[in-house]
């Protein structure tokens, strides 16, 4: 099995270079990058299973990286390392789609146990599916478009293609809210009212042909959650 690799965004040379030592020594392969525009290339161009990011660059901002390299790859592992450690930086790192957030100064001990409990999570994250069947026709995500059989088709807003590309990337899987919620949506579950994944859920089904007499490829399973169940399969 070949090892995972890392993308370690960090300015400081000593802290980077003690990551990569600590990540090679536990057989982890590492690519480093020391400023904003070298980071957003090399996360966009390079396959990696997890990146590690420094909020303060130079020549940009980590946020902003964040949110780039979310939108083009929504399923990559990413944890914040930066010495802003306010709530209101937390909040956003976390809400732009962090999966973890390490304020500095920090242990290596404690970053590695970090970065294992990040990639024992990552099976739940959806592929990079490119398109779907969805029994009447396919939905195609690049494009955020469902194309009909009988030649009609309707746009999916950003938040309605995640969430079905999610639910069928985990196909046959009765998918909870609170796991949306801190999937698709990127937030803490708890304390939230899940209603807005119903509403949604309702939406997509209207743009998915999937209400009459009962939906069969978004199914509800009751006191769980939500199934996607692959055209032919249905019940």
């Amino acid at each position: 099995m070949p090892p995972q690799r890392v993308l370690v965004i960090e300015d400081d040379e000593a802290i980077r270079q003690g990551i990569v030592d600590a990540l090679e020594y536990e057989r982890f392969s590492t690519e480093q990058a020391e400023t904003a525009p070298e980071a957003l290339t090399r996360a966009l161009a390079g396959e990696f299973d997890l990146v590690l990011l420094d909020l303060i660059l130079p020549g940009g901002d980590g946020l902003d990286i964040l949110r780039e390299v979310r939108r083009a790859k929504p399923t990559l592992p990413i944890i914040i390392l930066t010495a802003r450690g306010e709530e209101a930086d937390r909040v956003a790192g976390l809400r732009l789609g962090a999966d973890d957030y390490v304020v500095k100064p920090f242990s290596l001990a404690e970053l590695l146990a970090r970065i294992a409990a990040v990639l024992r999570r990552s099976p739940e994250r959806p592929g990079d599916l490119g398109e779907v069947a969805i029994g009447c026709g396919t939905a195609n995500f690049p494009r955020r478009e469902v194309v009909f059989d009988d030649g009609g088709r309707i746009g999916l807003s950003e938040r309605e293609a995640e969430l079905l590309r999610y639910l069928a990337c985990n196909a046959g899987r009765a998918v909870s809210r609170d796991e949306i919620l801190a999937r698709v949506w990127g937030i803490n579950p708890q304390g939230i009212d899940t209603r807005t994944i119903d509403m949604h859920v309702a939406r997509l089904r209207d743009k998915l042909r999937d209400n009459a007499p009962q939906a069969r490829v978004l199914q509800t399973v009751r006191g769980k959650g939500y199934m996607f169940t692959p055209p032919g399969e249905a019940r």
